[in-house]
């Protein structure tokens, strides 16, 4: 996505347009996904199937599969994370979310984060600038990050349609397609290091609101499983889930 340059002129609807374009995700507390997944994590490809639900306030569980086969289960509840490596037998537990995400799949997300990032949302929209980058583009700045909205027309509704997220090293960026009743079915996750990741998530079998057990972002972890550190999991890289013989998940 080509994003427009500024400094532009200041925005004084930027806090109206904002809350236009987050009004609908705002209102999403749950939400249970499909998601294919391909593009490259490290420099490898990657092509996989997720099967996801969040739900607020912090709350996450990814179930992921490639070929047909369960690769892991990820599973966070505010700041304790549990991983399990399906096809190695192996475990870890009470990790922080958003070291174990960014050692198995590339991107730094926590569960809080992962709701937003497939919503195409931000929680609490009261940005502390904006620019007006013509009729129909305003970027705002909001802790660190830069929040670029768009609409198709005068007549349209606003859209978050990019967030460049700068608090972090390297910068990294989310960008949101293909919109249904105002929520992305299309996000694409990329490093500015090309040697990190470049994902591209197509949602499907979308619900929202579920009521989702507390007990769904548990895991249930087997007999006989080994565990394994978070040192050992960064070691073997983000795609040590990968079986031989395959450019990634």
């Amino acid at each position: 996505m080509k994003l427009p340059e500024g400094p532009g002129a200041a925005a004084s609807d930027i806090r109206d347009a904002m809350a236009q374009a987050t009004a609908k995700c705002r209102a999403v507390s749950s939400l249970t996904t499909e998601i294919g997944v391909s593009g490259s994590i490290g420099g490898r490809r990657v092509r996989a199937r997720l099967i996801a639900g969040v739900a607020t306030p912090a709350a996450a569980r990814l179930e992921a599969f490639a070929f047909g086969q369960p690769i892991f289960i990820f599973a966070a509840r505010a700041a304790n994370a549990t991983l399990l490596l399906t096809r190695d037998r192996r475990v870890l537990e009470h990790g922080m979310p958003a070291q174990v995400l960014e050692a198995i799949a590339g991107v730094p997300l926590d569960a809080a984060d992962l709701r937003t990032a497939l919503l195409g949302c931000v929680l609490a929209p009261d940005p502390d600038s904006g620019d007006r980058l013509g009729d129909d583009w305003r970027m705002a700045v909001e802790g660190g990050n830069d929040l670029y909205l768009r609409r198709a027309a005068r007549s349209a509704p606003w859209r978050l349609v990019a967030v460049v997220h700068r608090g972090v090293r390297p910068p990294w960026r989310a960008e949101y397609r293909d919109f249904v009743d105002d929520l992305p079915r299309a996000v694409h996750l990329v490093s500015t290091d090309p040697s990190r990741f470049d994902l591209r998530l197509a949602l499907s079998q979308v619900v929202l609101n579920p009521s989702l057990s507390i007990d769904a972002f548990d895991i249930n972890v087997p007999p006989g499983v080994d565990a394994i550190t978070l040192d050992e999991l960064r070691r073997q890289g983000p795609l040590s889930t990968a079986g031989p013989g395959h450019d990634g998940l």
